[in-house]
């Protein structure tokens, strides 16, 4: 049972009690992350993320990390395109303590020179790493393709102008604009009572910040491509097709549509490109919900002289999916497969705190696993099929890292 409580100051609190288990996971969420950026100060939502292991008025950076390897726990966080999280799991008894750390963090961060200095290079080197993956680097590609100078588009670390500009200031400044009270939602997951809920709003609960109206910028579809030469042994191309926003009421349609195009072993591109052709080892599907919009992501990687057969092979795969549809058994599968990691999922602390977080941030409502499962079991043949012929069409996007940058000649008869 999911228990929900609002403080005073707009702070929204959920808390799941998993008697069953000896952990507790406790997440803070922000909602901000790279789409709340400019041009200017692209990557300081992730900069900032970093920045809070850096010490506190009354911990240094070590005894942060400390903290909880003391007590055997672990503490993280990550910034996507929507949102920012900080959070750590422990046993039981010791989720006072990793509150307290997590919001010592949170309200006392100091951003002082020598750590922000140190840190800073960190992440170059980390955007650098980035840069040594090009099978990451294609997916920031198409979303510049798609999205272009929308912030959606932006990569989530930045660039290397705009991270050496930012100083405690700034930091500051973003706090005071980003992380407001309702913009936030502490996230509690295992082996708690209600009355956590009471900890949690002595932290969260009186903390001030002006609530700031926020200007639609939903973004628009493009249809580009964009390619690079980069010294690889592997091409790697990415298809992007415009998706659906989260919540949006035919998402279970679409997801099991992705399930059996390219989200699993069994699925058609993996069968035909890998098993029955041989020509690549990575090859996958998958579809990202925002807020107002979405994307639907063919990747694959295989070596520069098959590009092309690659490329072809995908297009027979998703002409075939549309004109003769899905079968019968391949949705009864997907349908399977999906209630199953559904149900596997709710076995970890930290995937609960994680679903309810972001539920709450994005959706503000939350499902029972009761609910989701009639939903999946509602999704019919006809609805799959539909969804098919309406994502897959011409309008797509490409991105394309290879030895010689040259774009699929299949892609010329668009």
């Amino acid at each position: 049972m999911i228990k929900k409580y609002t403080c005073q100051n707009g702070v929204r609190i959920v808390l799941e009690n998993i008697p069953t288990v000896r952990s507790v996971a406790i997440g803070v969420w922000i909602g901000t992350g790279s789409r709340d950026e400019n041009p200017v100060n692209n990557g300081i939502s992730h900069f900032l993320e970093h920045m809070f292991f850096k010490g506190t008025t009354t911990r240094t950076a070590r005894e942060i990390a400390e903290s909880f390897d003391s007590i055997g726990g672990q503490v993280n966080a990550f910034t996507s395109k929507e949102y920012t999280c900080y959070y750590a799991k422990v046993l039981d008894t010791h989720s006072q303590y990793a509150l307290d750390v997590l919001a010592d963090m949170f309200f006392n961060s100091t951003f002082v020179e020598e750590e922000l200095k140190k840190e800073q290079n960190v992440v170059l080197e980390e955007i650098k790493m980035y840069e040594d993956t090009p099978d990451d680097i294609v997916h920031d590609l198409l979303s510049k393709a798609i999205y272009n100078d929308h912030p959606l588009g932006y990569p989530i670390l930045g660039t290397e102008e705009t991270l050496l500009t930012f100083n405690g200031d700034k930091l500051k400044e973003y706090i005071k604009e980003r992380y407001t009270p309702e913009n936030v939602v502490i996230s509690i997951a295992g082996n708690i009572t209600d009355s956590f809920i009471k900890e949690v709003e002595k932290y969260f609960g009186s903390y001030e910040g002006t609530r700031r109206e926020t200007a639609e910028n939903k973004p628009v579809f493009h249809t580009n491509q964009i390619s690079r030469k980069k010294e690889t042994e592997q091409a790697h191309l990415c298809l992007g097709f415009d998706g659906l926003k989260v919540g949006h009421e035919d998402i279970y349609s679409l997801i099991l549509l992705n399930n059996i195009l390219g989200g699993s072993m069994s699925s058609r591109l993996f069968q035909e490109v890998r098993e029955q052709r041989g020509l690549a080892y990575s090859i996958f599907s998958y579809h990202s919900a925002y807020q107002d919009s979405g994307i639907v992501t063919i990747y694959g990687g295989t070596g520069a002289k098959q590009l092309d057969t690659l490329f072809e092979t995908i297009q027979e795969t998703l002409e075939k999916l549309k004109q003769e549809g899905i079968t019968e058994k391949e949705l009864t599968n997907s349908k399977e497969q999906l209630k199953g990691s559904l149900m596997l999922s709710l076995e970890s602390t930290n995937s609960r705190m994680s679903r309810n977080g972001k539920n709450e941030l994005l959706l503000k409502r939350h499902r029972s696993l009761d609910e989701i499962i009639e939903q999946v079991d509602k999704v019919s043949k006809p609805s799959v099929d539909k969804m098919a012929n309406f994502i897959f069409n011409d309008q797509y996007s490409v991105s394309l890292i290879s030895p010689n940058g040259e774009l699929p000649k299949g892609l010329m008869k668009k």
